[in-house]
């Protein structure tokens, strides 16, 4: 062991005679500790939220849509997909029509965003059908029509999510109608279609919007609702396998599919929520930071103390030999291993108290406001080891002004009463 390491390590752990100085070490690391577990508590919060919600926007929703500029429906889209499936970082593609419509109920009636998807193809672009609608696979399969004029014609199914199925009054098995707000038009005028359909199924994503606001039927369904011709579609999804590459992505597709065409991405369509979540996460680092940055503040006054204390010592030092740069090192020692027991404490307290809040639950939310049902604490190691390393920075900027005045000690002056 160096022995400048030996002698900052021999002057932490001794009982000193000025029980002050050891009363400030310990509220030091306390500090520091305190500091990096909130720190560590807060950015598991902010990660938390975010990849949580970032994973149930993409099991329900697609990573890149292609479309016409003028929304109208796309003639082949099987052609459009052969061409575009092939390039780079695309993984699975899939045709859908989606829609503003009514949706009608025993109790009301509200506006819908109605998707009309193949029930196989859509597991290639997106994981709704196989993680929240999953105990059916073919719950949206076109109905057959009856065989003899005397049965009644079957209902095509519809899935709706909880909040929907709540705001509506309907249940598994219960009817409801769908309204085309745009009508088709007719010698008399614009007629409103209108289509019952049955409930198949009320999922439940976790997001809020989602199950308050989107229903799913197959494309059939979809294209009779709109009175669009066969084996049409209004946009092309698209899974990619690089979703921080989405919009470069979106732009090699507009490239492909020509002029005419424009696309949304995952990022654009969450863009505000995701860099307001970006900012908290810096707003909170920087300003529970602080705490760490207070903590260090005892420390400079304990290797002050320290100094004054262990005068004689760093004369004698001086007079065996040590250094000037030596003496200055014993402190800086002193206080890097305050701000490292600090840091592993803080570091070792902060994740047992995320997995604990994690695990439990423990903190519940109100869906309607936060779209998620209770707050998840994910911590990264790349956020530990960031939070160690500014902690035991500060801590070592707080060493340089007491450690440069043990080394400007004159050990004459010093020895000469003694």
């Amino acid at each position: 062991m160096k022995f400048e390491l030996f002698v900052a390590f021999r002057y932490l752990r001794e009982k000193r005679k000025q029980t002050m100085v050891s009363v400030i070490s310990v509220i030091s690391i306390i500090g520091i500790a305190a500091g990096v577990m909130a720190l560590v508590i807060a950015l598991a919060f902010s990660t938390g939220f975010k990849e949580d919600v970032q994973s149930k926007i993409l099991g329900a929703t697609p990573a890149v849509n292609l479309f016409r500029i003028d929304s109208l429906p796309l003639d082949d889209p099987d052609a459009l997909l052969a061409e575009t499936v092939g390039l780079p970082h695309i993984t699975g593609a899939a045709p859908a029509l989606l829609r503003q419509v009514v949706v009608s109920g025993k109790l009301s009636s509200q506006g819908a965003a109605l998707k009309g998807v193949y029930p196989d193809q859509e597991a290639k672009v997106s994981d709704f059908f196989a993680r929240v609608i999953s105990r059916d696979a073919h719950v949206l399969d076109v109905r057959q029509q009856p065989v003899s004029e005397d049965e009644a014609p079957p209902l095509d199914s519809i899935l709706i999510g909880k909040e929907m199925a709540r705001s509506l009054g309907v249940a598994k098995g219960d009817t409801l109608k769908i309204l085309n707000p745009m009508g088709t038009l007719t010698p008399f005028g614009m007629n409103i279609s209108e289509k019952p359909v049955r409930v198949a199924e009320v999922f439940e994503s976790g997001l809020w919007d989602i199950d308050a606001n989107w229903a799913y039927v197959h494309i059939e369904t979809a294209r009779r609702v709109f009175s669009f011709p066969p084996d049409s579609a209004l946009l092309l999804q698209f899974n990619i396998d690089n979703l921080e590459k989405a919009e470069s992505i979106a732009e090699t597709l507009r490239e492909k599919a020509g002029d005419g065409f424009v696309t949304t991405t995952w990022i654009e369509l969450n863009k505000p929520l995701f860099s307001a979540l970006r900012l908290e996460k810096i707003a909170l680092f920087i300003t529970i930071g602080l705490i760490v940055f207070v903590a260090s503040l005892n420390i400079v006054t304990s290797l002050i103390m320290m100094v004054l204390e262990k005068q004689r010592d760093i004369a004698i030092f001086s007079a065996m030999g040590a250094t000037p740069g030596m003496t200055q090192k014993i402190f800086m020692y002193q206080g890097l291993m305050i701000g490292c027991i600090g840091a592993v404490i803080g570091d070792i307290s902060g994740v047992a108290i995320c997995w604990i809040l994690d695990h439990y639950r423990i903190i519940q939310l109100e869906m309607a406001i936060y779209s998620i049902p209770y707050v998840p604490f994910h911590v990264r190691a790349l956020d530990v080891a960031l939070i160690s390393v500014t902690a035991v920075l500060i801590s070592y900027l707080a060493t340089l002004y007491p450690s440069r005045g043990a080394a400007k000690l004159n050990p004459i002056e010093v020895l000469r009463y003694e």
